[in-house]
């Protein structure tokens, strides 16, 4: 991934957050807020992850630990240990 496409990434990922706060300062649009929040870290993460590869760590092994972390967060997730 270039540079500049993931500069791109941010600052969409950046108005998303700006979307998010505003959407949020209302109880009628704070679902779509929410959404917009939850966009924006996403693409935020994977440009991240996809342009910063550590040494030694391939894209499949981030994908299983950023999918994972999601899962067992989730509203339902079963957490290893209680």
């Amino acid at each position: 991934m270039s540079a500049n496409f993931a500069a791109l990434l941010y600052l969409v990922s950046g108005v998303l957050f700006i979307l998010a706060l505003r959407g949020l300062s209302h109880p009628t649009s704070s679902r779509q807020g929410n959404l917009y929040g939850m966009i924006g870290m996403a693409i935020a993460i994977a440009t991240t992850l996809l342009y910063k590869l550590p040494a030694g760590f391939s894209s499949g092994c981030w994908f299983s630990a950023a999918s994972g972390s999601a899962a067992l967060s989730a509203p339902g997730g079963r957490a290893p240990c209680r």
